[in-house]
């Protein structure tokens, strides 16, 4: 059926259009089924949605994101008609029965995720059939690979090319530039894409992004990778992986991230840009992803299996993560503290450290002996500040570029302590939750400073941490949160007294 498209300018969970329940009639539809819109150079399987006061006989409601795709604007002349529900649909109700999935299958899916061909319900089901029954490694193998083909590849001429990636789920940690620069100055290349923050107070790319730019082309980024040797990109900002970004969408208000998911997401990356060599971070502790270093080992296995299979070499990092890496969290905060150990600050030891030993790792795959005290050497002699700097210029920063020109919120408040003793335990969560009351990531000089670690002695009025915001708003809320949860507990060396009973 021939209808006339007219555009909306509305937000749809899933790809739909509307149509006056007279046309569906005519072709033999009804609400939820599904159509196929062409207009000859494209076309489009999406949801039927039915009005008789929104959309007149002879015309097709489409929504502006369905438009963009099929590239028609109002008044333009598509054909509708019906389309059975895709074969994918029946690898799903495989998953959820736990059957293993055949390459093809795999493919199936991920391709009708990324037409748009499956609805939010049935990719949220596929989410939930992952989070239940899971993948085997070949399935999860296929999976990234699928997921590869969907978007672009970057083939670099110059090789081998190193990689790294944090599973995050530890505030703080800010060592991905670090990293980068050491690498790099060592003479290796590291084009490093990452996230922004999902549901973490900061991601790297929202921090990178305070002092040059994140965004660039996947051409652009190979030019900066063969040139400087090292990059810290957002990869959102090309089309590595595509499907990733849409799956993301769904899964996040579900409130889970399945293994298999987040294995293979991570992995397509690294396969399209080529990695050779990738060392994964997997921070562990209460509060994190991880919880425990038998889970740690059992999520390195993953990756090593995984890494062979899809030609790889990949090694795994199990660091510690029962507290925020260094002490500042957020945006301004955390780019600031990064910048200053590059500069020359040994403080925070624990960035220093970390970061020097996933670099040590890198440097110990690309050949080089006693790659730990490589990298300390690389940092102390500044030569990793250098070519640090060479990276932010390729991406648009500043050459004068300094940490303290990462100024924090100007609202401020100091959350003391109410005892003496010991820092016992820091909450993660907690932190994460406070840090994100206070505007970060979007409020870049929104974020926290932690002056108190585990071990510490602490004084009755001493500061425990202090907060930072943009919006004084969202400071006094923060600051109630903070004195609600109490994330940072303190506790005496004395856990309790046992006395014998008193003789009569």
């Amino acid at each position: 059926m021939k209808l006339k498209v007219k555009n909306v300018d509305v937000m749809a969970s899933s790809p739909a259009v509307g149509m006056d329940p007279a046309d569906c009639a005519e072709i033999g539809v009804k609400e939820n089924d599904r159509v196929r819109v062409s207009n000859g150079k494209a076309e489009m399987s999406v949801l039927l949605l039915t009005s008789d006061a929104f959309v007149n006989v002879g015309e097709v409601l489409v929504p502006n994101s369905v438009a963009k795709r099929l590239k028609v604007k109002d008044g333009d002349e598509v054909d509708v008609v019906f389309s059975p529900s895709p074969e994918s649909v029946r690898s799903i109700r495989k998953k959820m029965d736990g059957e293993v999935l055949t390459d093809k299958e795999i493919q199936g899916v991920v391709n009708d995720i990324y037409l748009g061909s499956l609805s939010n319900i049935e990719v949220s089901s596929w989410l939930t059939a992952l989070y239940i029954n899971g993948m085997n490694i070949d399935e999860i193998a296929a999976f990234a690979r699928a997921m590869v083909d969907t978007g672009d590849v970057i083939p670099f001429d110059r090789s081998p090319v190193f990689d790294f990636h944090s599973m995050g789920g530890v505030p703080g940690n800010k060592i991905t530039p670090i990293v980068v620069s050491i690498v790099a100055a060592a003479g290796l290349m590291l084009p490093k894409t990452s996230s922004r923050a999902i549901s973490s107070a900061c991601g790297t790319s929202d921090f990178v992004e305070t002092f040059c730019g994140i965004e660039v082309t996947a051409e652009k980024l190979k030019e900066i990778g063969e040139t400087v040797g090292g990059a810290f990109v957002w990869g959102g900002s090309m089309n590595i992986a595509p499907v990733d970004d849409i799956v993301i969408k769904i899964e996040h208000p579900l409130g889970i991230n399945p293994r298999a998911q987040m294995l293979a997401s991570i992995l397509s990356k690294k396969l399209a840009i080529g990695a050779n060599y990738l060392l994964v971070d997997i921070p562990t502790g209460s509060g994190t992803k991880v919880p425990t270093i038998e889970v740690a080992r059992a999520y390195a296995r993953d990756f090593m299996d995984l890494g062979e299979k899809l030609g790889i070499h990949i090694e795994c990092a199990i660091t510690y993560a029962d507290q925020p890496v260094g002490s500042a969290i957020g945006p301004n905060l955390e780019a600031r503290e990064c910048i200053r150990i590059l500069e020359g600050n040994e403080h925070p030891a624990s960035v220093i450290e970390k970061a020097c030993e996933c670099a040590g790792i890198i440097l110990e795959m690309g050949g080089f002996q006693n790659g730990t005290e490589k990298a300390r050497e690389l940092l102390r002699s500044g030569a990793a500040h250098r070519k640090f700097m060479e990276i932010v210029v390729a991406q648009g920063g500043s050459p004068d570029l300094k940490a303290d020109d990462l100024k924090p919120g100007k609202f401020t408040a100091d959350v003391i302590s109410s005892k003496s003793g010991y820092v016992h335990s820091i909450n993660n969560k907690d932190i994460v939750s406070i840090a994100k009351a206070l505007g970060a990531p979007n409020d870049k000089g929104a974020g926290m400073l932690l002056l108190k670690k585990k071990g510490q002695r602490v004084e009755a009025g001493d500061v425990l941490f202090q907060l930072f915001a943009d919006n004084e708003a969202k400071l006094a809320r923060a600051k109630e949160l903070a004195d609600r949860y109490q994330p940072v507990a303190i506790e005496g060396m004395l856990i309790k007294r046992v006395t014998a009973p008193q003789p009569r």
